[in-house]
């Protein structure tokens, strides 16, 4: 087996407040809307057979079988995780992702921006309409 390295040393995930591995940000943050069925079930299987970093190395002949998923499937499943940045992959290594990360950060700058771009345009139309 090869030595294992964490990808992604800044999003190591640990055992979240309320103690399971399946975090329940991973609802309450909505990521779980953004993914379909597939996606979710690879994400169940790499967080069930990962270790306390988040590694594991199952292949793609193994994940597919396990899953009943074609290998095309698994690897638009895989990207769609990645792209959500639920999951790093350098074959033939996953980490899965501390839903602490920056994705959950940036959604909440933007939703901050939002929110003071609409209090902004708010007292721009209150003040027209003094004029």
């Amino acid at each position: 087996m090869p030595h294992k390295r964490v990808l992604r040393p800044e999003r190591l995930r640990r055992v979240p407040p309320q103690f399971s591995w399946i975090d329940q940000r991973l609802v309450r943050n909505r990521h779980i809307e953004h993914c379909d069925v597939q996606a979710l079930a690879l994400y169940l299987v790499l967080v069930s057979v990962a270790d306390a970093q988040g590694l594991s190395y199952y292949g793609e002949g193994s994940l597919a079988r396990l899953l009943s998923m074609p290998v095309a499937r698994l690897r638009q499943a895989r990207a769609d995780l990645i792209r959500l940045d639920l999951i790093c992959y350098e074959r033939p290594l996953y980490q899965v992702l501390s839903l602490e990360g920056p994705s959950t950060a940036r959604i909440h700058d933007v939703q901050s921006i939002d929110r003071a771009l609409q209090s902004l345009h708010a007292r721009l139309l209150s003040g027209a309409d003094r004029d």
